[in-house]
């Protein structure tokens, strides 16, 4: 290899690292304030929470692998064209395409790394973070008494506290209801001040309490008609309550629970799913809408339309061996006749409205399901396919700007990658909701974005001034000339 092609890459994989870096540490705080409310207050410890990092990180590389690449391509040749080192290499007879040769191949390494890592590694991170994440949420959060409110965390009391000392962290002033024996507020204590704690296995609850009373009615059941009550009252200086907590602990879930969903799966898993879930879908549509109540040969039409092999279809060509006319037969009927007939056309139709409505929510959430396999093993594709269109787009631009660092690189990165997840997220809806087909509506932004690299390069690789304001303003100019011509040629035709 030359040494040119040793530098050029030199000069790009430094960025790129260092952007790649960058960009997962801003996705990561991301994730960081989406799950802050389910990650705080519950004592996780920070093994489990370095895991839980480990693995979100995981799940943000498809998405830091383009962002890092457009980012690094526009910083590498912006830098090249502001050194005038691009110049340079021009004027030396070598072309740019001939420049961006070593980071072609580079770019096709990092699109297929990409592919590799979405569809055999990411579906086993993806299974582990889900299965962590939804075992943390469901794990109840730390006790936090607030003052003059009753707390129900702990199973079988009902906890309210006047004051709090948030450095010592004293109770004061506190009102206990023990619910313990499934009795309504027959055992009540209170006392002057106290500490609450959970132990380190976060099994068991301890509640050490300062100059109080316990109030307790005792006995057992009174007769009818008495009014009085055992009552029993205690007097303590200190007292210790020891009682059993359960949900406080972390308990890991079952990573088969997950193990079918879409994002835990590879390709060949996603085509095998969506066989089984379309077959499934299908045979419910058609047994739906068979249900519907039609004439005979509107049946087998739709009979038609819903089997999934041609081989099953029927045959339809009916002929009619005489004609009925209907509203003849209809005006010759005596008015309570025709009220029959309006009545139970109308029945009927009511009864076919109710049965679409009964399971159209049913077929529209199982589509939906489905098509979340289908656009999971298009997208496999089209974020690494991002990863070589944003080289193409990254690195004529930066010839073009001329500017490296990361100011103008990273202004224009950023635009050009929210421009791409606005009109991917779109696609994808659209494909999600069938308003376009899903081959349309997963490649969009691919369709949408491949030409402009394209455009890009073939502009940047003739040394055309896109940048330039002269050549806007000799457009517009030329522009204007060409419409004063037109307007002058129309007045002087209608003279």
């Amino acid at each position: 290899m030359k040494k040119l092609h040793w530098y050029i890459i030199r000069s790009f994989l430094g960025p790129f690292f260092m952007t790649f870096f960058i960009v997962v540490f801003v996705l990561l705080m991301q994730f960081l304030w989406k799950y802050v409310d389910d990650l705080v207050g519950k004592g996780l410890d920070m093994k489990l929470l370095g895991e839980m990092m480990f693995y979100a990180t995981f799940g943000l590389l498809p998405y830091a692998f383009p962002l890092a690449m457009l980012l690094a391509s526009i910083m590498t040749f912006g830098s090249l064209g502001e050194d005038y080192e691009l110049l340079a290499m021009k004027s030396s007879g070598i072309s740019l395409f001939r420049i961006m040769k070593p980071l072609m191949v580079i770019a096709v390494i990092i699109t297929f790394t990409a592919f590799y890592f979405s569809n055999y590694i990411l579906p086993h991170t993806n299974l582990r973070f889900t299965t962590l994440l939804w075992s943390v949420k469901q794990q109840r959060p730390e006790l936090v008494l607030q003052k003059g409110v009753f707390t129900n965390e702990i199973d079988g009391f009902s906890i309210r506290v006047g004051n709090k000392d948030k450095k010592t962290n004293m109770l004061y002033d506190l009102l206990i209801y023990d619910h313990r024996g499934n009795q309504a507020n027959e055992s009540v204590t209170v006392a002057d001040s106290g500490y609450l704690s959970i132990t380190e296995d976060k099994k068991f609850m301890v509640l050490n309490l300062f100059q109080g009373v316990n109030y307790q009615e005792t006995g057992g059941p009174v007769r009818r008609g008495n009014e009085t009550y055992p009552f029993r009252r205690d007097n303590f200086e200190e007292q210790t309550i020891r009682a059993k907590v359960s949900g406080f602990d972390f308990n890991r879930r079952d990573e088969n629970i997950f193990r079918n969903t879409f994002r835990m799966l590879k390709i060949d898993q996603l085509r095998y799913m969506e066989d089984s879930l379309g077959i499934d879908y299908y045979n419910r549509l058609r047994n739906y809408m068979l249900q519907i109540r039609f004439n005979s040969p509107v049946i087998q039409r739709m009979n038609n339309y819903t089997v999934l092999h041609d081989s099953l279809k029927r045959d339809i060509d009916i002929q009619p061996d005489s004609l009925f006319n209907f509203d003849e037969f209809f005006n010759a009927q005596e008015k309570w006749v025709k009220a029959e007939i309006a009545q139970a056309a109308l029945a009927e139709a009511r009864n076919n409205v109710q049965t679409l409505n009964m399971y159209d929510d049913e077929l529209y959430n199982r589509k939906k399901h489905l098509n979340k396999y289908t656009m999971e093993r298009h997208r496999k594709f089209t974020l690494s396919l991002a990863v070589l269109i944003f080289f193409f787009i990254g690195a004529p631009l930066g010839a073009i700007i001329r500017k490296g660092g990361l100011g103008m690189p990273v202004v224009i990165s950023i635009l050009l990658f929210i421009a791409y997840y606005i009109v991917s997220m779109t696609g994808e809806k659209s494909a999600r909701e069938d308003i376009w087909d899903m081959f349309t509506g997963m490649w969009f932004s691919t369709l949408i974005f491949l030409p402009v690299g394209i455009w890009l390069t073939y502009k940047a690789a003739t040394d055309a001034a896109l940048m330039s304001s002269e050549t806007y303003r000799k457009i517009f100019d030329k522009l204007g000339i060409e419409k004063a011509g037109n307007f002058l040629k129309s007045k002087l035709k209608r003279t």
